[in-house]
């Protein structure tokens, strides 16, 4: 079992930058892949990044390239989502995830990011 707190949401005028960070408990957390997902008000939960166990692969949505990047600090049990040139359509709740094999299986509680043009 993984327990996952989002933290870093907040309030950016478009072109400024996020941090956010996710805290995991449970043993399991350095052999997982973790991952960041995002929901906008009326839309589905859409990919945003993911990271490998090793933090040596890393894949990102096509809407986020070049932008954010993920990481991640085994030692600290936590992963990062680094956002920059954040646009008004970044606006959503972003969710981490821990992965069971290819597919996310444990979520946090979500953190808000809204971007202002």
């Amino acid at each position: 079992q993984v327990q996952l707190v989002e933290s870093g949401g907040g309030l950016v005028q478009a072109g400024g930058s996020l941090r956010l960070s996710c805290a995991a408990s449970g043993r399991t957390f350095s052999s997982n892949t973790m991952g960041w997902f995002r929901q906008a008000p009326g839309k589905e939960r859409e990919f945003v990044a993911a990271i490998s166990w090793s933090g040596i692969s890393t894949s990102y949505g096509d809407s986020v390239k070049g932008r954010f990047t993920i990481s991640r600090d085994n030692a600290k049990n936590t992963v990062y989502l680094q956002m920059n040139s954040l646009k008004p359509e970044d606006t959503a709740v972003y969710y981490c995830a821990a992965y069971k094999g290819l597919a996310p299986a444990y979520w946090g509680q979500g953190t808000q990011v809204t971007v202002s043009s």
